[in-house]
């Protein structure tokens, strides 16, 4: 192939829109390392979709369940009228993989962090758990909203999160996230996950790349995350040493893995 050939090739891959999607409890801010960072690496303006209640506002009729989202981020993606490298975390990379199962013609590659989730082994951490229960999940959410900034900044530090995001992120925390983090946890009660896994190897018609951060305990074993990539037909990316939030952790590393991702189908 000729250098020019190349070139072309080159500049056409650069031109694919990326998509990120976040999770819980976040906003859009979650990614701006992130996204300075796919920016040196030459992409171009990444879109930062925020499901409804998670930093704007929820559209009249809509349902904050696992099925409602998977729902509004196909129809975002309609909008957009081509396919797009897809980018999920958290609950992000559930509704991601929810649409690489679903609609795989919306995009051109789906990337999530919490694909072991999808092993019906899998078992919601201590967290989640509380969220799903009746009584206890109000009661969780109703003392983390009313805490001062300085607190929530405290608990989200104890939950993992980077000191400079959980500054970022914590004042979004209102009744209206509470809420669709209710709804959302508990419309995924196990065997909720595990039945949905019925569907992952329809993601494999479109390549996948499955997020490993070693020291995040909530999304799963590296067993897990091995056997639902498998499952789904995607790579494991292992991420030694980084947790949860691995993309602001070590912003350039992550960009270098997705660029690597994207620049070897």
């Amino acid at each position: 192939m000729s250098a020019r050939r190349r070139r072309d090739l080159s500049s056409r891959e650069d031109a694919v829109t990326v998509v990120l999607v976040h999770g819980v409890p976040e906003t859009s801010l979650v990614w701006d390392e992130l996204v300075a960072a796919l920016c040196e690496g030459g992409v171009v303006a990444p879109i930062r979709l925020s499901p409804p209640g998670f930093g704007v506002p929820i559209p009249q009729g809509f349902e904050p369940t696992r099925e409602g989202y998977v729902r509004w981020l196909i129809d975002e993606l309609e909008s957009l009228g081509e396919p797009v490298r897809l980018v999920g975390h958290d609950w992000g990379g559930l509704h991601v993989v929810g649409v690489a199962m679903t609609r795989p013609d919306l995009i051109e590659s789906w990337v999530s962090d919490v694909v072991g989730i999808f092993d019906p082994g899998y078992r919601w951490h201590p967290l989640a758990r509380r969220w799903q229960r009746p009584g206890a999940g109000e009661q969780a959410l109703s003392a983390l909203v009313s805490m001062s900034d300085d607190e929530r900044i405290a608990y989200l530090c104890g939950q993992g999160m980077p000191r400079h995001l959980a500054g970022r992120l914590e004042c979004a925390i209102d009744a209206t996230m509470s809420r669709c983090i209710l709804s959302l946890y508990r419309s995924a009660i196990q065997p909720a996950m595990a039945e949905a896994a019925g569907s992952l190897p329809a993601a494999a018609a479109r390549p996948g790349l499955a997020i490993h951060p070693t020291e995040d305990h909530n999304s799963g074993t590296r067993e897990d995350v091995v056997r639902s990539a498998r499952r789904a037909g995607a790579r494991v990316a292992e991420l030694p040493g980084l947790g949860h939030w691995w993309f602001a952790q070590e912003p350039r590393r992550a960009a270098t893995a997705l660029h690597h991702f994207w620049g070897s189908r």
